[in-house]
């Protein structure tokens, strides 16, 4: 299968070595895969192949420097870190591969690598002698240890003219490496629904109640379950994003329309996840011309929405139920409320913040933000409840984190 990498972040390492230039084909060939790929050099990489080039390549500034004066309080090494989904270094030399698995920080690449929490993959390139010293081999182990993923070496004729193994892989196989670390399957054949975005509850024909909520983690979420092999019906309120790849989409306007389009699929899922931010209440009678402004004040009377979650959860033979709590104080108090008073598996939980000012969007959390940070909370098999802390994190990144929980403690 070809491998997918859709919006994924991927931070490409160069290190010093003659097969640097391959790496210029590997930003090619990840973009095409649907990545996004920003690179690190190495000062011995720009001695093969100039930054340009890859600058060319990948649409991004090339970084080559540890402090970097254009970065936020010049820690361009943290942004980096916090950036990438996979840090994938190739080609990997021996001396790369030594300053890794013993912990030194004194240059760009190697500061991102402790800085992150992201997957790390390396493909060593280098001498057959050299790869299969003792030295480099147990610099390899240690890196294995620390979960490194290891691409390779190849074996072959080598630039210094001798063979062995010591090459690095081809481009096409690094491509699908990469693929195969976010498809995982842990999910395989799992149908899974998911609710994502907000309701619009008609005021009269161009009015309407609804919130700021904008779908990207429940569509994030989408992704996440189908690269985990899942069969994904996404129920998605009024966003403007793309369907996720391999997912069957149905659009709905209101919560009335959401409830029935989930009730009318669920008996035959194992997983609903419920992140539609569902508006509670609706105009008891939306009025089929629009309301002039005649009057000082304006009352509308409201009637509440069903509760899609609780419905699901009290099926005689329910879904295993992820819920979603968006507060704006007392997060975990409400969520355990919630997850117990609505019988639910698992809960995660965030605090919503916004911001008036719209450029300062990039630091908030929630709704309408590409960022996030979830308190999951779950019911263990002893009637206790567990808890685990997803730090914020871009909500793709958030979305996968929070699927491989749900795998770990799913129960079908």
């Amino acid at each position: 299968m070809k491998a997918s990498l859709h919006n994924k972040n991927i931070l490409l390492g160069v290190c010093g070595g003659i097969a640097a230039y391959k790496s210029a084909e590997l930003v090619r060939r990840l973009q095409d895969a649907g990545a996004s790929v920003r690179v690190v050099m190495t000062t011995a990489a720009t001695e093969f192949v100039t930054p340009l080039t890859f600058q060319a390549l990948s649409g991004h500034p090339v970084h080559t420097e540890l402090l970097d004066p254009q970065a936020e309080a010049a820690m361009g090494h943290i942004e980096l870190a916090r950036w990438a989904d996979l840090i994938l270094i190739a080609p990997a030399t021996a001396n790369t591969i030594a300053r890794l698995a013993s912990g030194q920080s004194d240059d760009l690449l190697s500061a991102i690598y402790l800085a992150s929490q992201s997957s790390v993959a390396i493909a060593p390139a280098m001498n057959h002698v050299m790869w299969s010293s003792e030295s480099t081999q147990m610099n390899v182990q240690q890196l294995k240890k620390q979960r490194v993923h290891i691409f390779g070496p190849a074996s072959g004729s080598q630039a210094c003219g001798e063979t062995g193994e010591g090459r690095l892989l081809e481009v096409d196989e690094l491509v699908t490496a990469c693929g195969q670390l976010f498809n995982t399957g842990k999910l395989q054949g799992i149908k899974v629904m998911i609710t994502a975005g907000p309701t619009f509850e008609p005021i009269d024909p161009v009015r309407f109640i609804g919130n700021r909520s904008s779908g990207r983690m429940g569509f994030a979420i989408a992704e996440a379950a189908v690269e985990q092999g899942a069969i994904v019906t996404l129920i998605a309120g009024p966003v403007h994003l793309p369907t996720p790849e391999h997912s069957t989409r149905t659009n709905v306007q209101t919560a009335q329309q959401m409830y029935d389009a989930v009730m009318h699929n669920i008996e035959d899922q194992d997983i609903f996840i419920s992140t539609a931010a569902v508006a509670d209440y609706r105009p008891t009678q939306a009025q089929d011309e629009k309301i002039k402004k005649t009057e000082a004040e304006l009352s509308i009377a409201l009637t509440r929405n069903p509760d899609i979650l609780s419905s699901v959860a009290a099926l005689d033979a329910p879904p295993f139920t992820l819920g979603f709590a968006a507060e704006t104080h007392d997060v975990k108090k409400f969520a355990l409320q919630k997850l117990q008073k609505k019988n639910l598996n698992m809960i995660a939980a965030n605090q919503v913040c916004f911001s008036l000012d719209q450029q300062a969007n990039e630091q908030d959390s929630g709704f309408n933000s590409e960022y996030n940070a979830l308190h999951v909370f779950w019911n263990t098999s002893d009637a206790k409840i567990s808890e685990q802390f997803l730090e914020r994190n871009r909500k793709h990144a958030l979305a996968r984190q929070l699927i491989e929980l749900l795998a770990m403690h799913y129960t079908k």
